[in-house]
């Protein structure tokens, strides 16, 4: 089938040949291949019924007679977007954000919600969106849905029906996202039945107050009853004071918490003095928790000023991080709202900028697996985000053969392989949501 820029065979068994494939994404390293100095391996992909039968040297076995040779284009698994809005998706046209502040984007979304987010309204969005992730190469999506008050009666139906939809193509995960301070409330305990009865994970916003102890105690205490894992918003401003992460990791430890725990966003390290950065990573890391890092999407609001140029990135500190071999991963985060007026779900974009804003390259070391592996892992996704025999052979061929070539263009004409098969790539057009928009 031709789907870009090569034709895939149409074939129950077929060889990849000459296929660059980053090394940390292999389950294993077939003997006989060398490793790049940035870490890509040239091998041929056997694929069998669907499934990956085989990575090898190239042209070292014997294999089918339907052959494609990619010319040493990169091979990818496909991609894993572990922090998303998709209730908030494509409303930039009728919400936009007037002056690109946190607090503007906040006033927007508040009015458009209470106006306009009925569930034919969500549903239309969220399922625009998912179609963008499909066809871009996205296997599994994680998306955090507003659920204030009344609006996590209408979002949290749409979110489960869309899941039953989407089954089989990309995975479905839903965190609730409220003010920590709900779960000091009797509407807290509301919301964690709901969320544990659509089979999600329990999230708020986390900041500073007061009563921050109590309230993650409390919030901790209705995820270990009804055994689910957590997903923080965390410090998402320049604040110097911002530290509500370094209370997070002492609540799990004080709680013994023993599901998944994720924090999202932790830009404030960034601004906080080194005494203070060496103490909250410690417990992170002893704390066991996972970071996402939303480059794009924090580039965009943090440090916006008007008429002045923004002096920092807005990044969580990555490499710190990683150092102490805390996971991380990066995500899409907000796309064509007014949090962030851009983004079309596509994970390789995030990957590329990723790169550029936070200098994941030289070495690019096993930082593909923040769009992969890692948040797999942070799903519990058994095997995603890696290449391997016995692995589904859910890929993305591209053209670009290095990582210079890849990072360099948006990659349009990329291959989407699912169980084997080439995808049709065609995304939703924008006028599908037109009587929404105006």
């Amino acid at each position: 089938m031709t789907q870009g820029f090569l034709a895939v065979p149409e074939r129950s068994i077929y060889r990849l040949r000459n296929a660059t494939v980053p090394a940390p994404l292999l389950s294993e390293r077939p003997p006989g291949v060398s490793v790049s100095p940035d870490g890509l391996m040239v091998v041929d992909v056997f694929v069998r019924d669907g499934l990956i039968a085989a990575v090898v040297a190239p042209e070292t076995r014997e294999g089918p007679e339907a052959s494609v040779d990619l010319a040493r284009g990169l091979v990818w698994p496909c991609l894993i977007d572990v922090h998303t809005h998709l209730d908030k998706g494509h409303t930039w046209e009728r919400a936009a954000n007037q002056d690109g502040t946190f607090d503007g984007a906040i006033r927007a979304v508040s009015a458009d919600r209470a106006a306009r987010w009925s569930a034919e309204d969500v549903r239309r969005r969220m399922d625009f969106g998912l179609r963008c992730s499909w066809a871009h190469g996205t296997k599994a999506v994680r998306t955090h849905l507003d659920s204030f008050g009344t609006q996590a009666a209408i979002t949290w139906p749409v979110f489960e029906a869309l899941r039953k939809e989407w089954a089989g193509r990309v995975e479905l995960q839903a965190v609730s996202l409220v003010p920590v301070q709900t779960f000091g409330t009797r509407e807290g305990d509301e919301l964690a039945d709901r969320v544990a009865a659509a089979g999600g994970i329990l999230g708020a916003v986390a900041y500073m107050a007061p009563e921050i102890d109590t309230l993650l105690d409390r919030l901790f205490e209705r995820a270990a009853e009804r055994g689910l894992d957590v997903d923080f918003h965390c410090d998402e401003s320049g604040d110097v004071g911002a530290r509500a992460l370094g209370h997070i990791a002492r609540a799990v430890l004080r709680r013994r918490f023993q599901g998944r725990v994720v924090c999202g966003h932790c830009c404030s390290l960034g601004v906080q003095s080194p005494d203070v950065v060496t103490d909250t990573l410690d417990r992170v890391a002893e704390a066991g928790i996972k970071v996402v890092s939303l480059p794009m999407c924090n580039l965009y609001l943090q440090d916006r000023v008007p008429g002045r140029t923004p002096r920092w990135r807005g990044v969580t500190l990555l490499h710190e991080l990683a150092s102490r071999r805390v996971p991380v991963a990066v995500a899409s985060d907000n796309t064509r709202d007014a949090f962030y007026g851009f983004g079309d779900h596509d994970m390789l974009e995030v990957f590329r900028e990723a790169t550029r804003i936070c200098h994941l390259d030289r070495p690019y070391g096993v930082w593909p697996r923040a769009v992969t592996t890692t948040p797999a892992e942070l799903m519990g996704l058994a095997g995603g985000g890696r290449i391997g025999p016995g692995l589904p052979a859910d890929l993305v061929l591209f053209e670009g053969r290095t990582w210079s070539e890849l990072l360099s263009r948006p990659e349009a004409n990329r291959v989407v392989l699912r169980n084997g098969r080439a995808i049709d790539r065609r995304r939703p057009a924008y006028h599908e949501l037109d009587d929404l928009l105006h």
